[in-house]
């Protein structure tokens, strides 16, 4: 094969492995490859004015397309300024293929302006962290890095690429990288002990997260679900896992106190636990949440996860798909009629009671949010996507917009502040023929706000919500809660809580970036509010008082 330079062939090889959009912020030691970028054909170049920015769009995308996204960080300032949002793709399971470049391998004995150790920065954020020093195994190495990052369990990947490798002379191969199959099924017996520990429970509790959403098991669960007649609990889940109308499914566990998960399991004499790990809380419990002889069993194609905290009866590492529908049929035969009579019961009353809530509006108490939400559901049916980083104000945005259809809800993840925005330019990058709406609180909004820019340079339509309440809302309750338990009298909240002087003009900054926006402030307004933004061509923002 004819050799040509290494910053041309890499991506050659990218579009070979489907990356042809890379999200980033340019600079110096990568210039020579952004030139091929700008040459090339069939490749796309998504400028953010910032890496947290590009890194938050990127998950955005990957996570709507249900694939990998490219992202392109400038050297170890940018890897930096990139690390909070790397977090949270880690946390998440997001197929980021990360790539950095640096002066060159010839510098690297002079400790030179910006040298820093690449891989050492990136190792605690991603799955697998590397650095080519060979021009003849840049494409080699990159494929392995796709490899990585798209095996269950999926998660960013790090590549630097140093200058002076990329400039030289390259002849390798260019494939497509292989993936290999997860959907592993478990044995027979191993179905047969899971499906026997758990046919006998009075109280069976299942608890989910995003390995089923991944493997596209939302069916095969909720079939299980309901031959035992146990509540659904989504524990480290941000997809949809099981439907919001679902009558088994009872919400989220929460990931901030370790008590309040506990309290939704303690009754529970069969816990099945797919695709998730227990428990993912800030302050979490360090005994077992499990009552004294409660049946266990874990599924999930991430054996790490399994047992990882809590003893379990059975762990099975296995695709949740593959392994629910096999549960299924082995549940099917073998419930006896008490049994199955006893499950059918609880699903029934559970049913009942899901049609009296479901008969009633959502809640809408003549705020300006609730008017706007209501609003929004009425004009949409509901026909949207949702990118969730409301936080406090949450709770609203899914009585209004439950989360319904894999792939029509998005929720942040990982702790760190900032996806709402990116998220939804990204989403709304992936899936242009979809309403896409980003919901955040005013505080998250901040960190990554360029995120407007990009959506207006780039055409994308997305639409963005800023929940105001002019403070870190979250950061009182919590801090309300710590109060509680170490019994301090309540007072004020700390002043560094407070976001509301000076007052932040979020319309006004929406529009100096290039995009619409309005300030809603009464119900009344909020109406309008609606109209205009869907009307409206081009990113939009709606600032609504809480």
């Amino acid at each position: 094969m004819e050799a040509t330079p290494g910053r041309e062939r890499l991506i050659e090889q990218f579009k070979a492995d489907g990356l042809k959009v890379m999200f980033g912020n340019p600079g110096t030691v990568e210039q020579g490859f952004l030139d091929a970028v700008d040459a090339a054909e069939d490749f796309r170049y998504v400028l953010a004015l910032q890496e947290t920015v590009a890194a938050g769009i990127a998950d955005g995308y990957a996570r709507a397309t249900g694939g990998a996204a490219l992202l392109q960080l400038h050297s170890g300032v940018g890897l930096g300024n990139g690390i909070g949002m790397l977090y949270q793709s880690l946390r998440g399971h997001t197929p980021l293929v990360v790539v950095a470049g640096d002066a060159g391998v010839r510098y690297d004995a002079m400790d030179a302006q910006m040298a820093s150790d690449l891989v050492a920065m990136a190792r605690p954020v991603t799955k697998y962290a590397t650095r080519v020093t060979d021009p003849r195994s840049v494409l080699r190495t990159v494929r392995r890095a796709v490899k990585i990052a798209l095996t269950p369990p999926r998660g960013p990947v790090f590549v630097a690429l140093p200058m002076d490798v990329l400039d030289e002379l390259n002849s390798e191969p260019v494939l497509p990288a292989t993936v290999p199959l997860t959907d592993v099924a478990p044995s027979p017996a191993s179905v047969g002990r899971a499906a026997a520990l758990l046919a006998s429970a009075e109280r069976p509790v299942v608890l989910v997260g995003d390995g089923v959403a991944l493997s596209g098991a939302q069916r095969e669960l909720a079939a299980v679900a309901e031959l035992l007649g146990a509540d659904v609990y989504e524990v480290d889940s941000s997809e949809v896992n099981i439907a919001a109308s679902h009558p088994l499914r009872r919400g989220q566990t929460g990931h901030m106190f370790g008590p309040h998960s506990k309290e939704l399991v303690a009754d529970a004499d069969g816990v099945l636990i797919v695709g998730t790990y227990v428990f993912p809380e800030v302050f979490p419990e360090l005994e077992s949440p499990f009552r004294a002889g409660a049946k266990v069993v874990h599924i999930d194609l991430n054996a790490y996860e399994i047992a990882k905290n809590h003893p379990v009866d059975l762990g099975l590492a296995a695709d949740p798909r593959q392994a629910l529908r096999a549960l299924a049929g082995v549940l099917e035969r073998q419930l006896t009629p008490q049994r199955r009579a006893a499950a059918a019961a609880r699903l029934d009353a559970r049913t009942r009671e899901r049609a009296r809530s479901a008969g009633a509006p959502a809640e809408d108490d003549g705020t300006p949010m609730a008017v706007f939400l209501r609003t929004l559901a009425e004009r949409t049916g509901g026909d949207l996507i949702v990118f969730d980083e409301a936080l406090t104000t949450s709770p609203l945005v899914t009585r209004h917009l439950p989360a319904e259809r894999p792939g029509d809800y998005h929720l942040t993840r990982g702790g760190s502040l900032g996806v709402g925005f990116p998220g939804a330019v990204g989403a709304k990058l992936a899936r242009p023929d979809r309403l896409v709406v980003g919901f955040a609180g005013d505080g998250g909004s901040m960190y990554t706000y360029q995120a407007l820019w990009t959506a207006a340079r780039h055409g994308i339509d997305a639409k963005f919500v800023v929940c105001n309440n002019r403070k870190y809302r979250l950061l009182d309750d919590n801090i309300a809660q710590y109060w509680r338990e170490r019994d301090i009298p309540e007072h004020g909240f700390p002043g560094s809580f407070d976001l509301s002087h000076p007052e932040i003009d979020f319309a006004g900054l929406a529009r100096s970036l290039g995009a619409g926006g309005m300030r809603v402030e009464k119900p009344d307004e909020a109406v309008a509010a609606v109209g205009r933004m869907l009307s409206h061509p081009g990113p939009f923002l709606v600032d609504v008082q809480i």
